[in-house]
């Protein structure tokens, strides 16, 4: 078994998995504030959308890594340590960036404001992940 195989599954799987957490805390958290809107006659903010959909974008990075592990010419140990801590790490940015878009659902959800506000928390968080798979491709070049 070539543990480089590994890395390239642990690297997409972990990232794919904390999308899935992260994009499920999130939505769930729009609906429930979308139900509250209708209930006491709000609009309810379309924008909650975005607020789901924010953690996907990690399983694109989970991606990425997982093809510059395979195209890389690294020990087979560099590259399982590779997909497996910067896939965790992707991981874990899109679920609590999927926590913090629930907070921000609810918190739209009541007030109506802070938009803009949530949006960069949000972007804070994803930085996280374009770090790691940025820290992560250097490191399969070095």
């Amino acid at each position: 078994m070539n543990l480089a195989f590994v890395g390239m599954a642990a690297a997409l799987g972990l990232s794919a998995a904390g999308s899935a957490f992260g994009a499920g805390f999130a939505g769930m958290s729009a609906i429930g504030a979308w139900k509250k809107c209708y209930a006491s006659g709000k609009p309810a903010p379309f924008i909650m959308i975005a607020f789901s959909g924010a953690p996907l974008t990690q399983t694109i990075y989970g991606f990425l890594l997982m093809n510059f592990i395979r195209s890389a010419n690294v020990d087979p140990g560099m590259a399982l340590g590779v997909g497996l801590f910067c896939g965790l790490a992707i991981g874990l940015s899109a679920l609590f960036q999927g926590k913090a878009a629930a907070a921000a659902s609810d918190a739209l959800g009541a007030t109506g404001k802070g938009t803009a506000n949530y949006f960069i928390v949000i972007g804070i968080i994803e930085t996280v992940a374009l770090f790691t798979l940025v820290f992560g491709l250097l490191l399969l070049n070095g």
